[in-house]
């Protein structure tokens, strides 16, 4: 039983995903407004008592990312005002965490100011799904729970697809680690693809490592934005004698030119998850959206009653 001390609040960028989440917990969505001064200056009045509440705001970082960052650090710091005793910041959908690392001169590791902004704000702690790279968990100074939906993708491969001859497949080396446990949780081989990145769109790929010629390929993902590195490795595995090409990705982006490439690709399935809030002119036939909200609100429950969010996972 939810306690009645919990608040769940939503911004602009996935408020579809809070209220099925709140739905599967019994709780409505507290109310807020969003709205903007004549300047263009956000602002957010929380409309409910909050006062000594545990309180979730459900907000990932998609388009258009800096004015959604903006509405979740102003809720934290309207509902830290407000006297709330807990404030967990609910990002499915953390897209600085690939900005990991200084790659290059003279740039910025956002992924961590991210992290300094949320805690400056007032987020007590956080909850997130597969972040692109696992250390940028230790960017915060305050407790994460690290959600996965392996199990999700991976669960509807096994009800749809016949697996006897499969072979996962990572689009390079840096995902092999993420693809080994999508591989293991379905008990497939794998395969790993060398990849070259130029440029933020463009990729160059050249051998297979791995069996794939005859073979079903799903290609795992944390995310397709531009759909660049899928393109050029469904043509990789098509030259390598692949059967079939099926992907499978947490966060379906699907910015830029992904839907017109995905649409004209020779691919016979994309499956990803509502982290992301995917617009129906972006629904193709063959693009597959699986909800993670029982996850979120199994979480969240947990968190809220201080039970063990790991046991998600035994």
């Amino acid at each position: 039983m939810i306690k009645h001390a919990l608040k769940i609040f939503s911004g602009n960028a996935n408020a579809p995903l809070a209220s099925e989440i709140c739905s599967r917990l019994g709780v409505p969505l507290s109310q807020m407004e969003i709205s903007r001064f004549s300047n263009d200056n956000l602002h957010v009045q929380i409309l409910e008592n909050v006062r000594e509440r545990d309180v979730f705001v459900l907000q990932p970082f998609t388009e258009p990312v800096s004015d959604h960052i903006m509405e979740l650090l102003i809720t934290l710091d309207a509902l830290r005002s407000a006297s709330a005793q807990r404030i967990t910041a609910v990002i499915p959908y953390y897209s600085y965490a690939r900005s990991d690392k200084k790659d290059k001169p003279r740039i910025s590791i956002a992924g961590r100011l991210m992290a300094d902004m949320l805690v400056t704000a007032g987020a007590n702690r956080v909850l997130t799904m597969d972040l692109h790279a696992d250390q940028v968990h230790g960017f915060f100074s305050v407790p994460v729970d690290h959600l996965t939906a392996i199990s999700v993708i991976a669960e509807h491969f096994r009800q749809h697809y016949d697996f006897s001859n499969v072979v996962a497949v990572a689009t390079d080396a840096g995902g092999a680690k993420r693809v080994g446990r999508f591989s293991e949780r379905l008990g497939i081989p794998m395969a790993i693809i060398d990849k070259r990145r130029i440029s933020d769109t463009t990729v160059k790929q050249g051998q297979v490592v791995g069996e794939v010629s005859g073979r079903d390929a799903v290609i795992f993902e944390d995310e397709i934005s531009t759909a660049g590195t899928l393109i050029s490795t469904i043509e990789t595995l098509r030259a390598a004698g692949a059967k079939s090409v099926h992907a499978g990705a947490v966060h379906g982006v699907l910015c830029g030119p992904a839907i017109e490439r995905l649409a004209a690709a020779p691919i016979d399935s994309v499956v990803v998850t509502n982290t992301v809030y995917v617009a129906p002119e972006k629904k193709l036939d063959k693009l597959t959206v699986l909800t993670v909200a029982p996850l979120f609100a199994a979480a969240i429950e947990r968190i809220h009653s201080g039970a063990s969010v790991g046991a998600l996972f035994a």
